[in-house]
């Protein structure tokens, strides 16, 4: 049987660690007169913690392994020993996760930032020992309280990929192409459709090293929001996208008109959602390699009214002006490896191609240090440099 290799969705059991029970005990020594009560607290139980992931994209390690319970906590013992608390149980889980209420249908968490972290089952209290009875008209106390119960539920997580723009586009238009020349992800190419199963994501990175996100979805087919085909169940990989990009196959495979397709792409997402169809978005008309691109390009042109970004994966052709169109709507952080504000003009650098460095060059050089070092002062000498 063939195993799966990704999960966005999947139903999980959480329970937190139940409270230890607090302690009855009176301390008896020998010559000690007075012992008294000496019961101690009950450790509290664990929580159930989904932590957020960078090494992760997908629930498949949840998919195998749905029970995600907390260690209880210790019980509480004589000489006012406190029990061992119960161990957290930390499940990693990849950005961009929501987390439901199976019973209610209530939005328990959105895990989107980094290192974020949500306690979705809390630990039940410890119990209280007779050592917190005692009174001055109660010296014996035998009460004692048991722990607090662990909290238990069911709850459904669904996966929606974090991304700042959006592959849409039906099979074999090249958006696995599209991805693969603009980042390092490797997505698998092949010449028939639905070779994309699941979403992939790559990241587009800057000469000023900014950074976009970009992911491809499964192709898109006529009918998608209805449930046809592979699209109702990644469009929901699209909704976190600050930008859409459709990807039209103007060679017209498969004897497909690209004029058409870019009409039921938007219809598809219209129906599926109003807000995500109100997004910016980039049309890009790709395979202008071949021959018979041209002319339909011509008449997309006239059909729709859209201009698309004309492209080519083969031959690279437009990719630089996609680059910058993509980088206009997202505005990405720029993250510079020196301390000015803007990017230095190349004209503005100092020659470096000579045997030695100039001095005006070492100034771009933040990495160095030539602030003369602090002395360091004798332990025994007091402050004497």
């Amino acid at each position: 049987m063939k195993a799966k290799t990704f999960i966005d969705q999947v139903e999980v059991l959480v329970r937190s660690g139940k409270g230890g029970d607090g302690a009855m005990s009176f301390r008896r020594e020998a010559l000690v007169e007075f012992g008294g009560p000496d019961g101690g607290d009950g450790g509290r139980g664990g929580d159930v913690v989904f932590a957020a992931s960078d090494h992760q994209n997908s629930l498949l390690s949840l998919y195998y392994d749905p029970k995600c319970f907390a260690q209880d906590g210790g019980p509480g013992q004589g000489q006012k020993m406190y029990g061992k608390r119960g161990k957290d149980l930390i499940v990693p889980v990849p950005l961009g996760t929501e987390v439901y209420e199976v019973d209610t249908g209530l939005l328990v968490a959105d895990i989107t930032e980094p290192g974020q972290k949500v306690i979705v089952a809390k630990g039940g209290a410890g119990g209280f020992g007779n050592v917190h009875f005692k009174s001055s008209v109660n010296q014996a106390p035998t009460e004692h309280t048991p722990g607090g119960a662990p909290e238990e539920k069911r709850l459904r997580l669904e996966l929606k990929t974090i991304a700042d723009a959006g592959l849409l586009g039906f099979p074999n238009a090249g958006k696995s192409s599209l991805l693969s020349v603009l980042s390092s992800a490797t997505p698998k190419i092949a010449s028939y459709p639905f070779t994309t199963l699941n979403p992939i994501v790559g990241t587009i990175v800057y000469p000023d090293w900014a950074k976009i996100r970009m992911a491809d979805v499964p192709g898109i087919i006529e009918g998608a929001a209805k449930g046809v085909g592979l699209g109702l169940a990644f469009l929901k990989h699209l909704e976190r996208s600050k930008v859409l990009v459709y990807v039209i196959d103007m060679a017209g495979t498969d004897n497909r008109e690209p004029w058409n397709d870019y009409k039921i792409l938007k219809k598809e997402i219209d129906e599926y959602s109003f807000e995500l169809s109100e997004r910016p978005c980039l049309v890009v008309a790709n395979k202008m390699d071949e021959e018979v691109s041209k002319e339909n390009l011509a008449r997309f042109v006239r059909e729709t009214g859209v201009e698309p970004i004309a492209i080519s994966c083969e031959t690279r052709e437009g990719l630089d002006e996609f680059r910058e169109a993509l980088r206009r709507i997202v505005e990405p952080k720029m993250k510079f490896h020196h301390t000015h504000a803007e990017a230095p003009d190349l004209k503005d650098l100092p020659d470096t191609t000579g045997d030695e460095l100039p001095e005006d060059a070492l100034r771009f050089a933040t990495f160095l240090k030539f602030d003369k070092p602090k002395a360091k002062s004798h332990p025994s000498r007091g402050n004497i440099h």
